[in-house]
């Protein structure tokens, strides 16, 4: 990480939706579908869809924090997914499918509690958010055929009822936030 750039690690379900929504930021300089948070060194996409490896799809960012702050990336991530639900996403269930902020920093540890109380606080969602919280462990990359899946893929039927409605939240929502190119 320098000045101009830093990293963000999170987890919130499947790796296509958030690294589509997450590419859209202006701000957002690159992101890599992977996994992090588990036990296994150097895990593959058939040993995380296991749910033994003990690790979440991810996506790590690295952005530009004078366009775009690590708080405004989380207000983002909050927005299109479910903080409440524990080991799941809509119809994707299981650990690798969990809501998790890998913080890199104690500042970044610090925004994301503070934002977890304000959510809380403001009675958001029905039920309590379940988020982890956790120092950043080791990233790993996801197979390539996973990057820019939702790019090559977008007709493909996951991404038309899974993908697509997070997109258009964004769009809707956080329309000052996309890129001028998108």
């Amino acid at each position: 990480m320098t000045a101009n750039h830093k990293i963000a690690t999170l987890a919130g379900g499947c790796f296509w939706c958030l690294e589509a929504v997450f590419e859209q930021i202006d701000g957002v300089e690159s992101v890599v579908s992977g996994y992090c948070g588990g036990h296994v060194d150097h895990p593959d996409y058939a040993a995380v869809c296991t749910g033994r490896t003990g690790h979440a799809e991810a996506v790590q960012l690295t952005f530009d924090p004078a366009r775009c702050s690590y708080r405004t990336l989380l207000e983002v991530f909050f927005a299109i997914h479910d903080p409440t639900t524990r080991d799941r996403q809509g119809n994707d269930v299981g650990s690798q499918y969990r809501s998790a902020i890998f913080y890199h920093t104690d500042e970044q540890r610090q925004i994301a509690k503070a934002l977890v109380v304000e959510f809380e606080n403001l009675g958001l969602w029905r039920g309590p958010i379940v988020t982890e919280l956790l120092p950043a462990p080791r990233f790993f990359a996801a197979e390539a055929y996973h990057q820019q899946y939702f790019r090559r893929n977008s007709e493909q039927g996951y991404c038309q009822v899974v993908v697509s409605p997070k997109l258009a939240k964004l769009r809707k929502r956080f329309t000052s936030l996309i890129k001028a190119n998108q």
